[in-house]
């Protein structure tokens, strides 16, 4: 029976046990003011010496590629050859290494041809909205990643004639200034890229803390970043609360960008406690430091009923289920909501389909602080929630909340942010047509779970190809208000890709944070967005990319660094085939 909770947003995340040792704030000054000393110089910097340092990071990352591997897994006690082998790599170095290579693709366009170069030519579409193309980036993309499609939607008031892109490139500087970055604590390259974009599309050098869960990795980072290092542009620090609020307060720092918990961001703006939470009803921050953020979501994964096989259900439930697999679902981007049809057929085949996976997938260590705490606050709301799995001490059951009431609007599920190894489905009675399902799953989604970070859409291509559907499609991508929106693919794909934004949908305030303010990633540097909207094929082999049955990741994706960091056309025969025998 669903019941109620105060608790809106994410649930405050417990500070991890240290594992490096931490910054004294003498040490702290003393980096800062270096970082601060350098700011002037960045701006002066050379769009040739930009590149460059894109270049070295991408060598030094690379490079890393083993020692990465091996330190990260080993927290999550993810074996050599297991079914989660690989992850860290995908979303770590060759998520880092795309970021860097595509900046730096930008800025040797500024600098041979005088203007970012999108692979596709903007347009307008019929209600006037400009959008520009921003994936495939190249015939490498095409082939690898075949059939996958993204595209950044610009505010409703740029003109074909307005579309700006690398302003402090292309016009005049800004004045720049010192960003204290909080690093998310799930993965560890998070945040050397927010660094990035703070860096290349906002002209201001970094102070970036590690997050205590993940700042065992602070090394690796700081090799990786070792050419910002060297020169003076970022430092890398290390610390708790303490750590944070003096870095927060220090007069040097111009500005904050946070990728974590809206509870952390609160605490920040407003300061902590229940004399915060009056500051916040008030909206009477404390804080006079401009501050950018992403914060987490509800994700919802629409499911539109259509003509499905029993292999197009087997396939899509494994992809489901592995949207919470995936770092044992502490991802801002984890599927956390299967929004389904009550009166489609396949309804029930398709969640008995998540169940099987879920019950095959090998359940994992709950590494994230709070992680059972959170999975028992959520269990005893909903007793009647399904488990999965046989996990050992320090794991958690895979679990499945089902058939949740979509008028009890209050349930913790669709307020709270689990973060942890528990999705929910909600089956929507509507009318039977798509254009009714899609046009009240829209709805339902923007106006009862919370956050604007990220969604995914799942609809059969021959439903796509009746008009009236087509038109339906389009309209609630347009009317979804997310900062990404995917159609058939995990919407965490637009984190990975990086030439969409990343972030919260455009109209939070300080005092209603949501999924936050502002977009990082974003390597065309475009100005004015409003959403990233990622589109892949119905099925992308035999597997979902990154599913916990996909035996051969590890090979595929180191074939995959060498691939983004040098263009290396020899690689694709190798992925290929690892996508084949996978």
């Amino acid at each position: 029976m669903p019941t109620t909770t105060p608790i809106s947003g994410t649930i405050a995340i417990p500070e991890a046990e240290r594992k490096v040792e931490h910054d004294s704030l003498e040490q702290i000054d003393k980096l800062v003011a270096e970082v601060a000393g350098h700011r002037d110089a960045w701006l002066a910097l050379g769009i040739d010496d930009r590149i460059r340092l894109l270049g070295e990071a991408i060598e030094a990352t690379l490079v890393l590629t083993e020692m990465w591997d091996r330190a990260a897994r080993a927290p999550k006690h993810i074996a050599d050859g297991s079914a989660y082998d690989g992850e860290d790599l995908g979303s770590g170095p060759w998520a880092l290494i795309r970021n860097l290579k595509l900046l730096r693709n930008t800025l040797t366009d500024i600098r041979d041809h005088g203007e970012v170069r999108f692979p596709g030519e903007p347009f307008t579409r019929p209600d006037g909205q400009v959008v520009v193309p921003v994936f495939p980036t190249s015939k490498l993309d095409q082939v690898v990643l075949a059939g996958l499609k993204g595209e950044v939607w610009l505010q409703p008031h740029v003109t074909l004639d307005t579309v700006t892109a690398a302003p402090n490139y292309l016009g005049e500087k800004g004045g720049g200034g010192v960003c204290f970055v909080l690093g998310a604590g799930n993965v560890a390259p998070i945040g050397a890229m927010d660094c990035l974009h703070k860096l290349y599309a906002e002209d201001e050098v970094c102070v970036l803390k590690m997050n205590p869960v993940n700042e065992h990795m602070g090394p690796l980072v700081e090799r990786a970043m070792e050419p910002f290092i060297r020169e003076g542009y970022l430092r890398v620090v290390y610390g708790g609360i303490e750590q944070g609020v003096h870095l927060t307060n220090h007069e040097l720092i111009t500005s904050i960008h946070i990728t974590g918990s809206d509870k952390t961001h609160d605490a920040i703006v407003f300061g902590p406690g229940a004399e915060g939470a009056d500051r916040k009803r008030a909206n009477e921050p404390l804080l006079d430091k401009p501050i950018t953020s992403e914060l987490g979501n509800v994700t919802p994964i629409i499911v539109v009923p259509g003509p499905w096989s029993d292999a197009d259900i087997q396939y899509q439930a494994k992809h489901i289920a592995t949207m919470l697999t995936n770092n044992c679902g502490f991802n801002c981007a984890a599927g956390r909501m299967i929004v389904t049809h009550r009166r489609w057929a396949k309804r029930d085949q398709l969640l008995d389909a998540i169940r099987a996976a879920l019950a095959e997938a090998p359940t994992r260590h709950a590494y994230y602080p709070g992680a059972e705490e959170r999975w028992k606050l959520f269990t005893d709301a909903h007793p009647e929630a399904e488990t999965y799995g046989d996990p050992a001490p320090g794991e958690l059951p895979w679990t499945l909340v089902a058939d949740l009431d979509p008028d009890a609007t209050d349930d913790i599920a669709y307020r709270t942010e689990a973060f942890t190894s528990l999705f929910c489905e909600v089956p929507l009675d509507v009318a039977t047509d798509v254009a009714a399902f899609l046009y009240e799953a829209t709805r339902w989604c923007n106006d009862n779970l919370w956050g604007t970070l990220a969604a995914t859409v799942l609809i059969h291509p021959k439903t796509q190809k009746d008009a009236e559907n087509a038109a339906a499609l389009d309209r609630a991508i347009a009317d979804l208000r997310y900062g990404t929106v995917a159609v058939n693919a995990w919407a965490a794909l637009g984190y990975g890709i990086t030439t969409t934004p990343w972030g919260g949908f455009p109209g939070h305030t300080l005092d209603d944070i949501g999924s936050g303010i502002g977009f990082v990633h974003n390597t065309f540097l475009l100005q004015d967005v409003q959403k990233g909207v990622a589109r892949g094929p119905w099925r992308l082999g035999k597997k979902p990319p990154g599913s916990y049955d996909f035996t051969t990741m590890p090979q595929l994706i180191r074939k995959l660094l060498r691939l983004e960091a040098y263009d290396d056309w020899r690689q694709v025969p190798g992925i290929v085939l690892d996508g084949i025998r996978a």
